[in-house]
């Protein structure tokens, strides 16, 4: 395995800057976007300025210059990057939204725990899109034993999930659950007409270690949930993503080693449009505490590109690595661009621009940040500690003024802020 040496771990601590909106946690300040995106007017590290959005809706996702949002009572559409937020409507159950994306036609779709919703009118309007399982039927969610924790259907930790393919946009997403919010059956889904129509691409097995017993996660009674007849069961789904130089996707989830087997799996499935058919295959299976147990992915010029995020026994086989797709089962063929030491299952790769942040629970940074600004030949690491104990989740792709947008959450699940991050030129 070919590696690159380490580079000298390095904290920094961005200077004060004149606060545009207010005070955020652990007395670290907001700053709007201004009206010129003027980066001086940010904190910034040699590779990155970086801010959060001042007062008003939680920034969930954007796309170009769209961004969705929302309150507590209100969902909201935004077509400056923030600024103004012209498009609001009401939704009493705002608090609860765990997913959303816009779509490049514009429509927006999103969900609670285990309702899914579409708006194809910039939030003049939204109607309930009810998923469709394999063979077309209604895929209706299970009854929950606690109606506070009815599961999360709809959740992921990517902020990427769509690709064009065949001149049309296709979205597919896993659901990362069974953390908190209850226990729920484990999905890939997608759409192909905007989300107009959702339905399902895989479900996994039943997890007789997260049956729905009222609980947050779920435990070993209780209601048994997933496909009786698929024996791969897992706890959730770590990622998605698309290879379009061999027109496949790659999947892959977590989390533990189980006397069953284990829950940590890679698969590869393909697509075919002409009839609305899936192919899913199981490439890997390992150990929580191998590479395998990993998120992520990416694809650049046909190599694949994923973080793990192992823990479990000694030793850890972890760090950032890159190898070709065939060759994703043998580690020897892959090479580790970067060792952070510590568990990190979230990445994003754009222009050349790798990003990705530690997971704040098993990390002595407050909120690691990793950059690579050459695709892997150089590495810096941050630790923006006045922004307290948070982890990067839900990386989405920059927006038309070169900011990515992540949620910062505390631990690594509960929603807590945003933040923007614009890299410098290399």
């Amino acid at each position: 395995m070919k590696r690159q040496p380490d580079i000298s771990r390095r904290r920094f601590l961005a200077a004060t800057a004149a606060s545009a909106g207010g005070l955020w946690l652990l007395g670290a300040p907001k700053y709007a976007a201004s009206q010129t995106d003027d980066p001086s007017d940010y904190p910034s590290t040699d590779h990155f300025w970086y801010r959060r959005p001042a007062d008003g809706p939680y920034v969930d996702s954007q796309r170009a210059n769209k961004a969705f949002g929302f309150s507590g009572e209100a969902v909201y559409l935004s077509e400056d990057n923030g600024r103004t937020w012209p498009h609001k409507l009401a939704f009493p159950n705002a608090g609860n939204i765990t997913f959303s994306y816009i779509l490049r036609n514009g429509n927006i779709l999103f969900a609670t725990r285990a309702r899914l919703y579409l708006s194809t009118d910039n939030l003049k309007s939204f109607k309930q899109v009810t998923v469709k399982d394999a063979a077309g039927a209604d895929y209706t969610p299970h009854t929950p034993q606690n109606p506070n924790n009815p599961g999360w259907y709809f959740h992921t930790l990517s902020g990427v999930s769509s690709w064009q393919i065949g001149g049309r946009e296709v979205l597919v997403w896993g659901n990362y659950c069974s953390v908190i919010g209850g226990a729920a059956p484990v999905n890939i889904y997608y759409s192909t007409d905007g989300g107009q129509t959702v339905k399902i691409a895989y479900t996994f097995g039943q997890n007789p270690y997260h049956r729905d017993n009222g609980s947050g996660g779920g435990g070993t009674s209780g209601t048994l949930l997933g496909d009786p007849d698929n024996p791969v069961f897992c706890r959730h789904v770590h990622s998605v993503a698309y290879n379009p130089a061999e027109n496949a996707f790659y999947a892959c989830t977590g989390d533990h080693d189980r006397a069953e087997g284990y829950e940590c799996h890679w698969l590869r499935g393909s697509y075919d449009a002409a009839k609305d058919r899936w192919d899913w295959k199981v490439i890997v299976s390992d150990r929580l505490n191998s590479r395998y147990k990993s998120g992520g992915i990416n694809f650049v010029d046909g190599q694949l590109y994923f973080i793990s995020d192992a823990n479990g026994p000694l030793p850890h086989d972890r760090g950032i690595f890159r190898c070709r797709p065939e060759d994703i089962a043998d580690p020897a063929k892959h090479t580790m661009l970067f060792n952070p030491r510590y568990e990190c299952g979230i990445m994003i790769i754009q222009d050349g621009v790798i990003l990705a942040g530690h997971l704040t629970p098993a990390s002595p940074f407050a909120t690691g940040v990793m950059i690579s600004p050459d695709l892997g030949k150089s590495w810096a690491e941050y630790d923006l500690k006045e922004l307290g104990n948070r982890s990067l989740i839900r990386i989405h792709e920059k927006n038309r003024e070169g900011w990515f947008r992540a949620d910062l959450r505390s631990g690594w699940i509960n929603r807590a802020e945003v933040i923007f991050i614009k890299p410098k030129a290399a």
